[in-house]
């Protein structure tokens, strides 16, 4: 098994794309030969309780509309209550639209950081809010988002390089550095 499982709900593809990112960026880089070090789960087809698995989660968050959940992180979140994830780390990625949705930009990641933090888990790779237009986020604390946000809708070019930069971060704290 893989030391690291990355969890994400997508419904028009962009956040497993950016899943599949990761996973080859972290394989390529700390693998051994064959092997992988990113284990990808599909909300749509697997259940969060296998996170109880890991040590090191990788999350991957849309929101939707209003600073709402995506539809798979909607149907499993309370899954999360069931879980005993103290000693674990884990890293949030999200999607959002900051200039669609400037008041809500991101709050999805909150609601599923504030579960993890409930069940004890440790959240590593904060990314600051530099760089980015909206007026509101519960995602944002002090100063910093909760993990790496990402706006494929006016931003696509920054993408690549805020997730390699952003998977330095995680891959020390995730003891991989």
């Amino acid at each position: 098994m893989a030391p690291i499982g990355l969890f994400y709900g997508s419904t028009n593809g962009h956040t497993a794309a950016v899943a599949r990112q990761i996973k080859q960026m972290l394989d390529d880089r700390y693998a051994a030969p064959g092997g992988e070090v990113v284990e990808l789960f599909d909300l749509a087809e697997f259940y969060l309780a296998d996170a109880a698995e890991f040590a090191y989660l990788i999350l991957g968050v849309p929101t939707w509309n209003v600073g709402q959940l995506q539809r798979d992180w909607e149907a499993a979140i309370d899954e999360l209550d069931e879980l005993d994830l103290t000693g674990v780390r884990a890293a949030l990625f999200g999607l959002g639209d900051q200039l669609g949705y400037p008041d809500t930009f991101g709050d999805a990641l909150f609601f599923v950081a504030d579960r993890l933090r409930s069940r004890g888990a440790e959240l590593v790779g904060q990314w600051p809010t530099a760089g980015y237009s909206f007026s509101g986020s519960w995602a944002e604390e002090g100063g910093q988002f909760l993990g790496l946000m990402l706006d494929e809708d006016n931003q696509p070019e920054l993408t690549a390089g805020r997730l390699s930069a952003w998977l330095v971060q995680v891959a020390a704290a995730f003891d991989l550095a």
